[in-house]
């Protein structure tokens, strides 16, 4: 434990951890910390702020911040380390709070200025882009630029190539996937090219270059269709084994005489007659031995045919006792089915009264339309002709964020709308722009994946009251967030 060299230094803590310092753009503020702490309690707490932080993301969001609140750290360590006195120690724990605060408030900015560079990085990163070697490092490096600029109220270089840091991303995802599902097949391809298959199998080479240069063009536009790409893949890896094997077996071949060729393919054949208990056909020529194969075959295949059969009827017969026990106990389909859905009804009433009491009446109209939840988000409002969410809705936004998990996971639908002010084709696009900017700030923050939250921009079609009006005009510029929630959320 720290020994504290001089309690009179102690007076003058409580005036240092007030004073305002300069930081990238504004003023950061230092809270107080009491005197009457343990130094090392208050590294350590420090130490996991710093380590949650960077879990989420603030140290690339807000690097300049971080790297600042960071340092602090360092110091404060290192004056615990080194026995000074408690001043020393606080002194740097609240710079750092305070710098560590201004980077997560410029991460915010961040994140609602740079929702889709955001995205993009993130799924390049689990698509695993890191991988990449220096391709990485410069769409990282783009990033850090733009958020960098962000904390030096420098919004307008971060606006303008935000959407080039995004497409980098993107790139690097697409590689990353393709590299994870069609590297194998490409190294064994070139392999079999060194090995001599241009000359010894080139059509077969050919099928595998195609089934490659197939599946790599279904990745560039289907990237997210997993199941095909798994099939796609697969079949691309299948032909550049076989190619592989192939040219191996042609080379091995290539040299024999014509009698030793026959007698090996014989070989093979009269192995797999004897495995299937077949007649010895040795005498008869290849096509007449292949024929005898496929017939024992065919009748094994026959016998699995007629098991399977009789297999299928003993199912079905226990299913019918299964039915019949199941009425007996009166427990149909029906009625469980029936109980079911009253206890999601119950379940989903439940949910509703407790997301309705988030919100204050000012704050948003919170409704039940059949089994989806509504929320009209009625304080939600934009700068005229723009899509950015305000400051001043950020606790909005995180009621709507706490609502959604309240029901777990469910389907969501961000509806945006206008009034009749202006184009219909304008209206549509800002809206679906609005819609966009809340459905990025929701995953921005991982409330749910991006397969789980639509947005959808309807302009001015589907007013609530008058466009004659301000007052109707007012009312039909809106948010609508609509929870559809699924079986698993009861």
């Amino acid at each position: 434990m720290v020994r504290i060299k001089n309690f009179g230094t102690v007076a003058m803590v409580a005036t240092a951890l007030w004073i305002l310092s300069a930081c990238a753009g504004g003023q950061v503020e230092m809270e107080e910390i009491g005197t009457a702490v343990n130094p090392a309690e208050e590294v350590n707490r420090f130490d996991s702020e710093i380590s949650n932080a960077q879990k989420n993301q603030i140290n690339v969001l807000a690097p300049t911040s971080f790297a600042k609140a960071e340092a602090y750290l360092n110091d404060a360590k290192e004056a615990l380390r080194s026995g000074d006195e408690l001043s020393e120690i606080l002194e740097p724990i609240a710079s750092g709070h305070a710098q560590l605060q201004h980077a997560e408030e410029m991460a915010q900015v961040a994140r609602t200025t740079l929702p889709n560079a955001i995205k993009a990085r993130e799924l390049a990163r689990a698509a695993g882009a890191t991988t990449l070697g220096e391709d990485y490092v410069r769409a990282e490096e783009q990033f850090l630029k733009l958020t960098r600029a962000i904390e030096n109220n420098d919004l307008k270089y971060a606006q303008n190539n935000r959407v080039k840091v995004a497409a980098a991303f993107d790139q690097l995802e697409v590689r990353a996937i393709k590299e994870q599902t069609l590297g194998e097949a490409r190294k064994l391809i070139k392999q079999a090219e060194e090995e001599g298959a241009r000359k010894v199998t080139p059509k077969t080479l050919a099928v595998a270059q195609q089934k490659l240069n197939h599946a790599d063009a279904f990745i560039s536009e289907h990237r997210y269709e997993k199941e095909k790409i798994q099939q796609k893949s697969a079949a691309a890896l299948f032909h550049a084994q076989r190619l592989l094997v192939v040219t191996r077996q042609s080379k091995k071949v290539k040299d024999l005489e014509p009698e030793q060729i026959s007698l090996w393919a014989e070989g093979i054949l009269s192995e797999t007659a004897s495995k299937l208990s077949a007649p010895d056909m040795r005498n008869e020529s290849f096509d007449m031995q292949r024929e005898n194969i496929l017939a024992s075959v065919k009748s094994l295949q026959e016998d699995r045919q007629f098991i399977a059969s009789q297999e299928k009827a003993h199912l079905e017969e226990i299913k019918s006792l299964k039915q019949q026990v199941a009425l007996l106990e009166g427990k149909t389909q029906e009625e469980r089915a029936a109980k079911e859905r009253l206890e999601a009804e119950k379940k989903f009433n439940e949910l509703y009264t407790e997301v309705k009491s988030y919100f204050t009446s000012d704050e948003a109209e919170v409704y039940k339309q059949g089994n989806r939840l509504i929320i009209r988000l009625r304080a939600m409002q934009f700068p005229v002709g723009q899509a950015v969410i305000m400051p001043s809705n950020y606790e909005l936004v995180s009621k709507v964020q706490r609502s959604i998990r309240t029901f777990g996971e469910p389907d969501v639908v961000i509806e945006g709308h206008t009034d009749s002010t202006g184009s219909p084709e304008l209206n549509e696009h800002l809206s679906q722009q609005r819609a966009d900017s809340v459905r990025d700030y929701l995953l921005a923050n991982e409330i749910l994946s991006a397969d789980k939250i639509v947005a959808i921009g309807y302009g001015s079609k589907r007013p609530l009251a008058s466009n004659e009006t301000e007052m109707g005009r007012a009312i039909n510029r809106r948010i609508d967030v609509v929870i559809s929630p699924t079986p698993q959320a009861g």
